[in-house]
């Protein structure tokens, strides 16, 4: 069996989320009600997901290559706090979700995620797949929201649908192929420190946008898909850890 090159597993990932994105956009767009309630479920897994990931195998692995990672992911974690006010003053609104509201926003948002991937397969591949399910499960959410927010913005819902596509879904594999040739050249002391940042955002997404949002529509039985969401991380990180 052929083993995936680092290049073709953030390509699938990538991809994936763009794909996923828009399959959000297009639930959104057909079945509004349905969509509404699924994309709780979906915060509430890939939170699950992206606060177990980083806090048992990540940082740990970050911290292995660079021992002032833990300061990257302070790092990491006020800055998207910082961007998020920054985003919120300069629209004047309140966060849907994700603490973005502006098309710009959700654009630099999705491209970050792009070069998330980037960072988390170029350091291992195991903590890449982890923290790539939770990415790939929370743009579904992100699909039906970036419509949401598009089409109060008074616009029509094709010409919605299109714009969601391009500055949400395709974004990320973008960020992701241009973010990769300049990570890959990266020594591991300063992946290390790279791996710690994204730490720090994984974090933040999770407990500051993905969790509160959840729970401002929370329906029956998310609070299990947020523990699956944890159950999941923690059995791939446990096998990670046994030797073979």
């Amino acid at each position: 069996m052929t083993e995936f090159s680092t290049f073709t597993w953030i390509a699938v990932f990538a991809v994936s989320a763009a794909i996923v994105n828009a399959i959000g956009i297009f639930a959104i767009y057909k079945y509004k009600a349905w969509a509404e309630k699924a994309k709780t479920y979906f915060m509430c897994f890939a939170a699950g997901v992206l606060i177990s990931v980083p806090l048992t195998f990540a940082l740990p692995n970050a911290i292995g290559k660079n021992f002032y990672a833990g300061f990257a992911a302070l790092a990491g974690f006020l800055y998207m706090f910082y961007s998020n006010k920054f985003i919120e003053n300069r629209t004047k609104q309140k966060s849907l979700a994700f603490g973005i509201t502006a098309i710009e926003g959700i654009g630099i948002h999705s491209f970050v995620d792009g070069i998330i991937y980037s960072i988390t397969f170029s350091a291992s591949i195991a903590i890449g797949i982890l923290s790539g399910i939770g990415l790939v499960v929370h743009e579904f959410a992100e699909g039906v929201i970036t419509f949401s927010v598009l089409l109060e913005g008074k616009m029509s819902k094709m010409k919605a649908a299109w714009y969601a596509f391009f500055v949400a879904a395709l974004t990320t594999p973008v960020g992701a192929f241009v973010a990769y040739p300049f990570v890959n050249m990266l020594n591991e002391s300063v992946l290390g420190l790279a791996l710690g940042f994204v730490v720090g955002v994984l974090i933040y997404v999770s407990a500051s946008h993905l969790l509160p949002e959840a729970r401002k529509y929370e329906k029956k039985h998310s609070n299990w898909a947020f523990l699956a969401g944890i159950m999941l991380a923690l059995f791939i990180v446990f096998t990670k850890m046994i030797p073979a």
